[in-house]
């Protein structure tokens, strides 16, 4: 693995800038440890969709000249990965999907415009399951992504890319998309840290950005990075009606917990939980306890109704959003996504309207534990991962041996999407023996960013760092999972075969669709 050096690949964003600063490091060399590290081990990982590494480059040197000159910015010099929903003018984003293969994107969203004016270079875009709509990441135009702590596994989804590229060291910070747990389900299963913000406070895309499921949100090797990308991205802006005013710019400072009284539940009232899973969310409990906190179980008389509701908001306004696609393009989508799209064209207001009142519900239990507490936590995954290529429309997910939905039933995430206003951070609470890491939520008051940033900052500090020179994952492709649909879904097939691809071409569009309308 010459070049990839270890050290920069699992150096965080904070002590990049520094190095970039004091002269030790250049973002030239930084740059060139991550595509080594990428091309090292996306045969494994396929991570990244789309590489734009001459162009990186380019912007690594520029950036070198401005810490020259004393005028860099916050993110200056800093690799990020793109999720491939998200639009960057004239950058090709497919969204995972065969239907899109060429669509290269006419405007650039807020969030991105923001990262990129603040320095970040775009290096790579993360993969992700066929227009977001999974919780593992795998498509028929890019393959399956795959975890680097164990291959066999998926990283998540549907920000699944952005995961996986983070805990291999080929990313040093990511954007993601949270409309169900997108950004904390793979922050879970690789490791890593990924924020889910309340609604509003970081700017989306028309239309989905009045549904309150729906969040764009920064991901990271640890809660500092994580912070250091929320506070760029975050803010009101004209393009976005339903941003939130005033900005709230988040503290680094690491205080004090003592006194704190946070709630605890670890099944949310109805998941089954894998032992593994239990037992790092007791020892993550233990190291808040350490900290000064009062740990206090409360009860949530919450059902497995509540993801019925869940998925009943998300097929009645997401999938709608896919179901014009079926007239033309229905043999080109994936099973689950093709599936997704016509449960659309099945729903009725008198659903979406018991899914609002099911929420609302939700809300009158949830509030009062929070008012009585600073902190709710619980797992982020009712288990660490489900295989690479899991398919939850002909397998089961048995936890402790009983069966639960197979497509919803083994993540704790959705719930904090329909009470979208409270600020959720997932962190690593350990390793399970399988070999893939585990997670919890620590959740926030409504609007209450600060306090779970706080939690992260102090929980991190009494942690030490997740991923470090030692401890990033060898990435060895033993114990890959046997492949599914009669073929072998790796980053050979389809129009992606052979080398991942670079920069895209002319612009196409598919009728009845909005490119990038997705999360």
């Amino acid at each position: 693995m010459s070049g990839a050096d270890p050290v920069l690949c699992a150096l965080s964003a904070t002590q990049a800038h520094a190095r970039f600063r004091d002269g030790s490091l250049s973002p030239v060399e930084l740059l060139e440890a991550l595509i080594a590290r990428a091309e090292a081990v996306e045969p494994v990982t396929n991570a990244l969709c789309f590489r734009h590494f001459d162009v990186a480059m380019d912007a690594a040197r520029m950036a070198q000249a401005r810490f020259a000159r004393g005028t860099a910015r916050v993110l200056e010099g800093v690799p990020i990965a793109i999720k491939d929903s998200s639009k960057i003018a004239g950058m090709p984003n497919s969204m995972g999907s065969l239907i899109f293969k060429d669509h290269v994107a006419q405007t650039t969203s807020v969030v991105n415009r923001r990262v990129i004016d603040a320095g970040g270079i775009v290096h790579a875009r993360s993969a992700m399951p066929e227009f977001g709509c999974a919780p593992f990441t795998y498509s028929r135009l890019w393959g399956v992504t795959r975890n680097p702590w164990n291959p066999a596994c998926t990283p998540g989804g549907s920000s699944g890319g952005a995961g996986a590229c983070l805990a291999a060291g080929t990313a040093t910070l990511a954007t993601g998309s949270d409309i169900g747990g997108s950004i904390r389900i793979p922050a879970s299963c690789c490791g890593v840290v990924g924020y889910k913000p309340p609604h509003g406070r970081n700017p989306m895309e028309p239309p989905l950005n009045l549904d309150p499921y729906c969040h764009a949100g920064p991901m990271a090797r640890s809660v500092a990075d994580t912070l250091l990308l929320q506070n760029v991205m975050s803010g009101p802006h004209p393009e976005d009606i339903a941003s939130l005013r005033p900005k709230v710019t988040l503290s680094g400072e690491t205080r004090s917990l003592k006194g704190w009284k946070i709630a605890v539940t670890t099944t949310l009232g109805f998941f089954e939980i894998d032992p593994a899973v239990r037992a790092n969310t007791q020892a993550a409990l233990a190291v808040f306890r350490d900290l000064g906190a009062e740990i206090r179980p409360v009860d949530l008389p919450w059902d497995w109704d509540v993801l019925d509701a869940a998925t009943a908001h998300l097929v009645h306004v997401f999938a709608n959003t896919l179901s014009p696609l079926l007239k033309d393009h229905a043999d080109q989508m994936t099973d689950y996504a093709r599936g997704f799209a016509q449960a659309g064209l099945q729903s009725t207001p008198r659903a979406y309207l018991s899914s609002m009142e099911k929420a609302a519900a939700m809300g009158r239990d949830l509030g009062p534990v929070l008012e009585a507490h600073d902190l709710l936590i619980c797992p982020t995954l009712a288990l660490p991962a489900v295989p690479a290529e899991f398919d939850p429309l002909s397998e089961d997910v048995r936890i402790n041996g009983r069966a639960v939905p197979p497509f919803t039933g083994w993540y704790l995430a959705a719930v904090f999407n329909m009470l979208s206003r409270c600020p959720v951070l997932s962190v690593p609470s350990g390793i399970a023996p399988n070999g893939v890491p585990t997670g919890i939520q620590i959740v926030g008051r409504t609007f209450a960013d600060q306090s779970v940033f706080t939690a992260g900052l102090a929980y991190e500090a009494a942690c030490g760092p997740w991923i470090t020179p030692e401890t990033l994952p060898p990435v060895r492709p033993s114990g890959i999972a046997r492949a599914r649909d009669g073929g072998e879904r790796t980053a050979r097939d389809g129009p992606g075969a052979g080398r991942l691809r670079r920069d895209g071409s002319a612009p196409q569009s598919a009728p009845g669709f909005v490119p990038g309308s997705a999360p």
